[in-house]
């Protein structure tokens, strides 16, 4: 079939007709008003060979004249990726021999520039890698206004809003940006107003908005419409598709939420699989019953609410709280100050006006604040007091973690695995204090957070931050540092490891392919950490140590003995010690009694601060143990026919797990959709700090920062200055940063910090000053500006930056 009417075309052809050729059949189905045409199958253009004859007889019996010719390639309006723009349109059309010419057009347009280039950026996507054109050729219509309806808006996310945009004539002056346009804000129960002068009347706003809500039912999601109106005052539907770029929304609760994302002060923005949240709060809750709270088993930790795979906290009834809305701003300012700015707005917001009653239920915190102070207390004053027994005590409560991990053995069920993940996987760190953790952690953080009050006006942020510097007994810089010994171990190799791709020296290691460099020790201490490693769903490093190949070669690359990280880091601990001595003699000249306790803090945050990282490293031996039954127990589904692959589990839920092995449903149609979502939520480049129910992006609200040539505005993460060349990297996973490149990311976690061993500075968009990377990133003594919005867009790799942590800005700098 080489020609078909777009009366005859449905959603299920768009490999026949492509996405614009789909999307028009559906809306002529729905009963809207679409011009006449027909397009020309994807048949011609991949036998290349155009039916000339059929094509001229059905322009003819389309009555002739101006027509529209317009590409419908078949990897065009997806859910995935929208190509707006990227293929041709010819207006105007008329005669068989301008109609044959524009047709062989739209299939070059095809292999234009910027189409290629289109889809090698968006080739994860479904279909995009086997693009093939359709052409859809319509009647014209002579509009005397027309333009762009967007049902939800597409810069805060705001489904409650219709965008719409209309100039005069054709609207195509607006896809291009020739010409300003009329601009139409259409919120939900309030009635649409004309812009005096306008192009466009109430009541045609009205039967637009009334198109875009039956559009947007009946393709089930947000609708981008283009559409005319002709002098007769008739409208017409000129094309339909998805708004891809929106966040999904919240769960609907029946009230306006505000939701902050938790993700990024773990450094994490990848989506979370549905198996990461629900053992999270799973192990949650066992730690909430140990305190003495009572919980729900259903939904443990109902504040924490995944959404795009991310997780969420709804703050909503701390903002509604009349004495805890006056004390959130300080406690936002991990957030950075647009987030922060943006959320404190919302308590002019009517809907969140104060109510009564407290967000938590008293009783349970008063039961475990009795039950943890104590111990929490006495646990600080003696780790003061003598730091060394306290970090001994520390490395007893790791030990006793692992060794409390007692999984099921080899001959065990998959019921009986799943039972252990859900009950006991997480006993062993369900001690109120962590097996003796807590005490010496919380001693660290005091001893690292006090001294900037009690050196005010004595002390620089930059002083203070370089005494943070080479900071010892950190489970994550030992990694690091370990890491680079690896690296050290395989000079002899060097051309072998910066040589071959690390995937493939992933799998000659497992093959036991490899020079010996210490590899197993190191996953023997380690193999259970990852990049985005809360998540139980995400491999580790001892399933594939790719990555660490990766910055294996990156170590390598280092010739300069002066930047070795090793050396970095001892230098960054002498410069710390000489700050201590310099700060403790001005602070005993000017203020003996504080200069005095500050003094003491500092040496003491030498000892402890460090232990910062112990907390979650504590976490992690039962996320790898889980980790291991639960693919034991995707295993058996698999050879039962229940799933495809084992790691197909990690789109379940626990209850899930358990009702598909005991046989009561076929999950597999739900892990596909679920996996396909993840990917696709996997390639988002920006994740809303705050957001509401109504999927409104709060921060797309705040008032944008004074512009500044070249220069974009951040939060401090660490101090100090650096100029290097940009390094843009997205994912971890075999990433590659020359010495002295200043590593641009979205956000850092743990899987990223070996990175930070040869990075000049680091740029996030996202993170909080207590979080993983910054906090990192002041102990290599490397400058951080976090929160730079857009910065991965914004940057490009190999431009030269120059990170000012001190300020909280990064300057482009001119070629």
């Amino acid at each position: 079939m080489q020609l078909i009417w777009l009366s005859d075309v449905d959603a299920s052809m768009i490999d026949v007709v492509g996405g614009k050729g789909a999307g028009l059949g559906e809306m002529i189905r729905a009963g809207e008003r679409v011009p006449d045409g027909f397009c020309l199958t994807v048949e011609s253009y991949r036998s290349g060979e155009l039916p000339e004859r059929e094509l001229v007889e059905a322009y003819e019996r389309l009555g002739g004249g101006r027509v529209a010719v317009r590409s419908s390639a078949t990897a065009e309006d997806l859910p995935e990726a929208s190509f707006a723009g990227q293929q041709d349109t010819y207006l105007d059309v008329e005669g068989a021999g301008e109609l044959v010419g524009a047709v062989r057009r739209c299939w070059d347009s095809l292999f234009t520039e910027r189409a290629v280039a289109y889809r090698a950026t968006n080739r994860a996507a479904a279909g995009i890698d086997d693009a093939a054109m359709a052409v859809v050729v319509q009647r014209m219509v002579d509009p005397v206004a027309a333009g762009v309806l967007f049902t939800a808006n597409p810069i805060t996310g705001c489904r409650a809003e219709m965008v719409l945009d209309a100039a005069p004539g054709l609207g195509t002056a607006i896809v291009d940006g020739s010409v300003v346009p009329d601009h139409y804000v259409l919120r939900e129960g309030a009635p649409a107003a004309a812009n005096p002068g306008g192009c466009l009347r109430a009541d045609q706003l009205e039967r637009l908005r009334a198109a875009g809500l039956r559009l947007q039912e009946h393709f089930g999601s947000p609708q981008d419409v283009e559409w005319a109106i002709d002098a007769d005052d008739t409208l017409w539907l000129l094309q339909s598709r998805p708004v891809t770029t929106l966040f999904p929304l919240p769960p609907d609760t029946g009230d306006m939420r505000l939701y902050l994302e938790f993700g990024h002060m773990q450094g994490m923005l990848r989506p979370c699989t549905p198996m990461g949240v629900s053992l999270l709060k799973t192990g949650a809750s066992l730690w909430f019953e140990v305190m003495g709270a009572k919980v729900d088993r259903r939904d443990p930790l109902p504040r924490l609410v995944p959404i795009g795979g991310r997780i969420f906290y709804d703050m909503t009834d701390y903002l509604r709280n009349k004495a805890m809305r006056r004390r959130l701003g300080p406690a936002l300012e991990v957030y950075g100050p647009r987030v922060q700015t943006a959320v404190l707005s919302m308590m002019d917001d009517p809907r969140f006006a104060p109510r009564p009653g407290l967000p938590f239920r008293l009783g349970s915190v008063l039961k475990g604040t009795a039950r943890l102070l104590p111990r929490t207390l006495a646990g600080v004053v003696s780790s003061l007091a003598d730091p060394v027994r306290a970090r001994a005590r520390a490395d007893r409560g790791l030990a006793e973690v692992r060794r409390l991990i007692t999984p099921p053995g080899p001959s065990a069920t998959a019921a009986e695995r799943l039972r252990w993940v859900i009950e006991d996987s997480h006993r062993s760190i369900m001690s109120p204090d962590l097996h003796g953790i807590v005490g010496p952690l919380v001693a660290g953080m005091l001893a690292g957070a006090l001294p900037a009050g009690l050196l005010g006006g004595v002390a620089t942020r930059e002083e203070l931050d370089t005494v943070l510097g080479g900071m010892p007994h950190n489970v994550t810089t030992e990694m690091d540092l370990a890491l680079w010994g690896l690296a050290v171990r395989a000079r002899e190799h060097r051309d072998l490891f910066l040589d071959t791709p690390p995937e493939a020296l992933a799998a000659a290691y497992v093959a036991n392919e490899l020079p010996d460099i210490g590899l197993a020790g190191f996953l023997a201490k380690y193999g259970m950490r990852a990049a985005g490693e809360i998540d139980v769903g995400v491999p580790r490093w001892e399933e594939d140590p790719a990555p660490l190949f990766a910055t294996i070669a990156n170590y390598l690359r280092v010739e300069d003995p002066g930047q070795a990280p090793d050396v970095r880091f001892e230098a960054a601990a002498a410069r710390a010690e000489r700050m201590i001595g310099t700060l403790a003699r001005r602070a005993r000249a000017r203020r003996p009694v504080r200069g005095r306790l500050a003094v003491f803090l500092l040496r003491r945050s030498r000892q402890l601060t460090g232990l910062r990282e112990i907390g979650k490293f504590a976490w992690l031996p039962a996320l790898q143990a889980a980790r291991r039954q639960l693919l034991l127990v995707g295993d058996d589904l698999v050879r039962e026919g229940r799933l495809e692959q084992a790691g197909d589990i990690m789109f379940l839920t626990l209850p899930e797990a358990r009702a598909a092995v005991d046989g009561e449903r076929d999950v597999r149609g739900t892990v596909a959709a679920r996996r396909a979502e993840h990917e696709r939520e996997a390639r988002r480049r920006t994740v809303p700090g705050a957001l509401l129910s109504d999927g409104t992006d709060v921060e797309a609200l705040a008032p944008a920062p004074p512009a500044r040539d070249g220069v974009l505005t951040g939060m401090s993460g660490a101090a100090g200055q650096a100029t290097g060349p940009a390094r843009v990297i997205r994912d971890p996973m075999g990433a590659h940063l020359e010495p002295g490149e200043i590593l641009v990311a979205p956000t850092t976690d743990p899987g990223w910090t070996p990175l930070f061993m040869t990075a000049a500075g680091l740029v996030t968009e996202t993170g909080s000053p207590v979080a993983h990377g910054p906090t990192v990133a002041r102990e290599y003594g490397i400058p951080a500006v976090i929160c730079v919005r857009d910065a991965t867009s914004e940057i490009r790799t190999g431009q030269v930056i120059t990170v000012d942590g001190t300020a909280g800005t990064v300057r482009v700098e001119p070629y």
